[in-house]
């Protein structure tokens, strides 16, 4: 199968309707969930923020690699919190998003 054989059955398959609906659900499942847990996980966006402007490495080298497939390396928790807590973060709107699983490292 070539890449432009490829593209368009995926872009065809993201048309449908369906995967549309399924999409847009996920997508509101995310957001809610983002919101429950967001009392709960601020803390660990503030110490995000923080290692960010004073440059501190131990803090930012222990931060979940986990990404979401749309918005990319968000989640601010630290390594191994998967058994507990899904991932989380902050989109670049500022809404809070929380998933399961993560997007290959294709980028």
């Amino acid at each position: 199968m070539t890449t432009d054989h490829a593209e368009q059955r995926i872009a065809a398959i993201l048309s449908d309707p369906e995967a549309q609906r399924i999409g847009a659900l996920i997508q509101d499942e995310e957001a809610r969930g983002g919101r429950e847990l967001r009392d709960e996980l601020q803390v660990f966006q503030d110490r995000y923020e923080t290692a960010v402007h004073t440059g501190d490495i131990a803090v930012l080298t222990q931060v979940c690699e986990g990404k979401h497939g749309r918005w990319g390396r968000i989640c601010v928790q630290s390594t191994g919190h998967e058994t507990r807590t899904p991932h989380w973060g902050i989109t670049p709107h500022g809404e809070p998003v929380a998933w399961i699983g993560s997007a290959p490292d294709d980028d």
